[in-house]
């Protein structure tokens, strides 16, 4: 009986670990038109792709900048970084944006799979989440 119950209580200790983390910091509303992405060239070029069409569909005119351009490059700016790994598969285990209005941080996003373990919900659409999380960093812009 003991080791039923033992066994009982650990799995969700194991399954804890394998848990995907999201945490969204929402920008205020901003009326500006345009947001300037800094170009991480460590990552995957097609995830700047998909954050740039995430932030059009938001209605911004996105203007890339290259990776040493300044985070008051421009009113409103924007950087990310991202990781894959494989697990059978290859996965976006790790995103982050952080968004700057006049070289203050104002808000960003970021998604955490990289200890997921056995967990399949790792295996998401990239561009689907990066919408998300735009979709989340953005309320006031919303469609």
């Amino acid at each position: 009986m003991i080791r039923k119950c033992l066994a009982a209580l650990a799995v969700p200790a194991v399954l804890a670990g394998c848990a995907i983390h999201q945490r969204v910091e929402p920008v205020a509303k901003i009326e500006l038109k345009q947001i300037c992405v800094v170009e991480n060239p460590r990552v995957r070029a097609t995830f700047l792709a998909a954050y740039q069409r995430a932030l059009e569909g938001m209605g911004f005119v996105v203007q890339v900048l290259p990776e040493n351009a300044a985070l008051s490059a421009c009113p409103l700016v924007s950087n990310y970084i991202a990781r894959w790994q494989w697990d059978l598969a290859l996965y976006m285990a790790y995103a982050e944006f952080k968004v700057f209005h006049d070289g203050n941080q104002v808000g960003g996003a970021f998604y955490n799979a990289q200890s997921s373990g056995a967990n399949p919900s790792k295996f998401i659409n990239a561009e689907q989440k990066v919408k998300e999380l735009v979709d989340q960093m953005f309320p006031e812009r919303g469609s």
